[in-house]
This record gives structure tokens, sequence and C-alpha cells, in this order.
């Protein structure tokens, strides 16, 4: 079962990695950005990681570190590995440097400018940036899926579905100035599939370093950690990202629906 549960954790991790390489098609193949369903789509992927860290991974942590290690040390444990999460993603976040932020807004009519007249270094510069930004980023989001995934697959496939959204605006972004500074579709395309491989990646880490000292202790830890993370890129990356996509209420619409579809799956695995 095991075995079976570390195939299925790289299987998903890698598919919610390859989604950046969706993101890069669609800005080549389409003319317009549907602004709307990615409003919708990253509230969604939001809804459901909130929910699912706050509902269901933090207390199955806690449950299992008070198990380990007594109600009150457990209860402590649990709390400085949820804030230690989001403080370890926080402080990944500020030693990116701006101009390779990966929050920017990037839209596929962006694509339609010749690229001929666009070739700057500059640009070339910010999206190598926000290709390495990304990347760093998806390690500990492939960290997240993998260990979900090992501990429920039940929860590990809807938590690789959520990152898979949001990977695929993360793609525009890096497609964007690599094609307006090369005018290759190839190189932006490369770049953006390689930024989504560290995903998998940060999967091929934690079987590799965490494996061989996995206990039920520092695997509640690292749960109660995960929560954390995945709290923090909500709130800081996939909210704000969605409301400037937004044109009306969509985002938050899309982040109630995240809430109840995994609520009711959540309900139906009682």
């Amino acid at each position: 079962m095991m075995d079976g549960n570390i195939l299925l954790a790289f299987g998903l991790t890698l598919f919610a990695g390859l989604a950046t390489g969706i993101g890069s098609l669609l800005a080549f193949f389409t003319k317009t950005t549907n602004t709307k369903f990615l409003s919708f789509a990253l509230g969604f992927s939001a809804g459901v990681m909130i929910y699912v860290s706050m509902v269901e991974i933090f207390f199955k942590a806690k449950d299992t570190l008070v198990g380990e290690l007594g109600e009150v040390q457990g209860s402590w444990i649990t709390v400085i590995s949820f804030f230690g999460g989001m403080f370890l993603i926080g402080l990944i976040d500020q030693l990116i440097p701006q101009e390779g932020n990966p929050h920017e807004v990037k839209k596929v009519e962006d694509m339609a400018k010749k690229p001929s007249t666009l070739k700057d270094k500059k640009l070339l510069k910010i999206g190598t940036f926000t290709a390495l930004a990304i990347a760093i980023h998806n390690f500990p989001e492939g960290i997240a899926t993998f260990t979900a995934t090992l501990q429920d697959p039940a929860l590990g496939i809807p938590i690789a579905i959520a990152v898979a959204i949001h990977n695929i605006p993360e793609g525009i972004a890096v497609s964007v100035p690599i094609y307006y500074a090369t005018g290759s579709k190839r190189k932006a395309f490369k770049l953006s599939f390689l930024s989504g491989l560290a995903e998998p990646a940060g999967a091929i880490i934690a079987y590799l370093l965490l494996m061989p000292f996995l206990t039920e202790t520092l695997f509640g830890v690292i749960f109660a950690s995960v929560a954390g993370i995945m709290v923090f890129i909500s709130l800081d990356e996939l909210i704000p990202a969605a409301k400037r996509y937004d044109e009306t209420h969509t985002s938050i619409y899309g982040v109630i629906s995240g809430m109840a579809v995994m609520a009711l799956s959540l309900l139906l695995m009682l």
C-alpha cells in the first residue's frame, strides 16, 4: 500500500508541476485571456487549499502529534509547525528578486505584439527571474502535494488539482517576457516547462531526505507545516492574483465553491 501511495504521490506532483506548461501553451494558442475563468479557477484553488489545510490537514497533524507527545506538547508542536511552514514560504518569497515576482499578472493578449520589436535583455532577465521564482515556489508545493498524498491519497488528489490550476497562469507569466525578449516560442515553453519540474523535484527531495527518518512525530510536524505553507500561498498569492483577474465577485465565488467542493468530498469519504 505504501509503495502504491509513493507512486501516486510522485505522479500527482508531476501532474501539478507540468501545469505550468499548459499555461505556456495557452499563451501561444489562444488569442485572449479568459479572465473570468482564471479568476474563478484561482479562487477555487485557494478555497480548496484553505479548507483542506484548516479543517483536515491541521487536525490530522494535531491528532498524530498529540498521540505521540501528549496533549500539551503535541498541541504546541502542531501550532509551531503550522506557523513555521508559513515562515518558511514567506522567507522564500522575500529572497526572490522583485523583478522576478511570479505574482505579476500576464495575459495572453500580450503575446500579440511582434517579438522582433520587443527584444530586450531586461525582458529576458525578468522572464528568467520569474521562472526561477516560480521554481522556488513550486519546490515546497511539491513537498506539500507529495506528503499529503502519502498520508492520505484522497487528500492528495484535490490538492494536486488545486496546485495545478494555480500553476497555469504562472506558465503564462514565464512565457510572455521570454517570448518578448527572444521571439522564440520554443525557448519560452522550455523555460516554463522547466520551472514546473521543481514540483516533482521537491517530491524527490522529500522522499530521499525524509523517508529514511520518517516517524509519526516527524510526519505530524511536516503535515502541520504543509498546512501553513498552503494557507500562506492561498492568502499571499492565489487570492490576490484571482482579484487582479477579477471583474465582479468571480474570485470570491471561486473561493466559496472550492471550499464547498472540498467539504463535500471529505463528507463523502466518511
